[in-house]
């Protein structure tokens, strides 16, 4: 499984380092050191945990101290963490989570296998119109 340090999960999460290492401390999300003593974040850990943060602030603004929501352009790449991984005998349902954005892509199954998309895993939601393309990272 994939971990991910706390500069890494910050990003993912759409926060600053400082918040992600504030909550790593407070025990909020798990994490773990490798040998260099480096702490890091089990993907699936890092999953359960981002869509536990977006479901408490849902129709709420950004904490004190936190950034505001970006505004972005609907062709922008959304960088996150695989939530979700629904396999059906041949197309997929994949959900990202990507800061305060949810986003759900509905592809083959034969693409979900050969990019290896999991709960845990870092990956890309590309929106252009109504399709949502997933590049992994």
């Amino acid at each position: 499984m994939q971990s991910y340090t706390i500069g890494q999960a910050a990003r993912l999460l759409g926060v600053s380092p400082d918040t992600a290492r504030r909550w790593a401390d407070a025990g909020r999300v798990k994490t773990h050191r490798d040998e260099g003593g480096r702490r890091l974040i089990d993907g699936r850990d890092l999953a359960a945990f981002s869509t536990e943060l977006a479901s408490a602030s849902s129709g709420a603004g950004s904490g004190p101290g936190e950034e505001e929501p970006s505004y972005t352009s609907a062709r922008n790449a959304f960088p996150g963490i695989v939530t979700a991984v629904k396999l059906g005998d041949v197309a997929a349902q994949v959900e990202i989570q990507a800061g305060p954005h949810r986003l759900v892509s509905l592809l083959t199954r034969e693409a979900v296998e050969e990019l290896g998309l999991e709960v845990g895993v870092e990956a890309t939601a590309r929106v252009k119109s109504t399709n949502v393309h997933i590049d992994r990272a």
